[in-house]
């Protein structure tokens, strides 16, 4: 799953600087195994977008996965020079009940 975000985001954004996506999955209450993903992209594709349309893009390119097996995507999108300045993204929280 991780491969097909990968292509279907790199064939829609480009250039990237950064592509990191991450399998949360395990971080879910029940049974999964490709349904929780956090994303982040780094991409001067996204100067002059406010941060809304940024996700709506990236909901878009993905909306065939978000209709299917895939349950929740914390999407981190940045500029370049916005991510020189912050270089972090925040933890995803567990799923409701779910005990770590």
């Amino acid at each position: 799953m991780i491969e097909l975000l990968e292509q279907k985001i790199q064939n829609a954004i480009n250039p990237i600087e950064l592509l990191d996506i991450q399998n949360e999955s395990h971080m879910h209450s029940g049974p999964a195994q490709n349904s929780h993903f956090k994303l982040v992209i780094v991409s001067d594709h996204f100067k002059g977008v406010m941060p809304v349309k940024r996700h709506q893009m990236i909901y878009e390119i993905l909306k065939e996965e978000l209709a299917g097996e895939i349950h929740a995507l914390a999407i981190h999108p940045f500029t370049i020079d916005q991510w020189a300045k912050k270089q972090t993204v925040p933890v995803s929280p567990n799923c409701a009940g779910k005990n770590i």
